[in-house]
């Protein structure tokens, strides 16, 4: 019998386990990528009631949102914002940060509305930012305003 014909009444060649493991791995690895994107791009309103990611998702907007009123207080320290560019910047990272954390239009609520909200504790600062960015006579620090809005967004619950 010829050489080539033995070999393969013989039975398949043996592989190691090494490409079995390697194979489930990078299978898992797709597999976890494949859901990563799942959740990455889920509305918020469905995040927020998903139990076992409500927690993560709270703590990724409040580290993104704090990290972005950080951004724009240094630039406005910096001099690259005017205190108006900087007031209104933190007031629509608040604004947005309050409507992705608990689903309450805060973008569109007027202030007196927001204050007799479950939103009650951020009245106080965008108060202050409206004041910053529309009241010229205001006496407002915007920098420190930066600070008390970071610091609100750190300790939302």
């Amino acid at each position: 019998m010829p050489d080539d014909l033995l070999e393969f009444v013989s039975g398949p060649p043996s592989y190691s386990t090494v490409w079995l493991w390697l194979g489930l791995g990078l299978l898992l690895l797709v597999l976890l990528w494949y859901a990563t994107v799942f959740v990455a791009t889920m509305p918020s309103r469905s995040l927020r009631s998903a139990p076992a990611l409500q927690s993560l998702h709270g703590r990724l907007l409040r580290h993104r949102y704090a990290k972005t009123a950080g951004d724009v207080t240094r630039r406005y320290r910096d001099g690259d914002l005017t205190a108006v560019q900087a007031g209104a910047a933190l007031s629509h990272t608040l604004r947005s940060f309050l409507y992705q954390a608990t689903g309450a239009p805060a973008q569109y609520m007027q202030l007196r509305t927001l204050a007799a909200s479950d939103l009650a504790a951020a009245a106080p600062v965008l108060d202050a930012l409206g004041a910053a960015q529309f009241d010229r006579s205001a006496t407002v620090d915007v920098g420190e305003l930066g600070d008390r809005t970071a610091e609100l967004i750190r300790s939302w619950s």
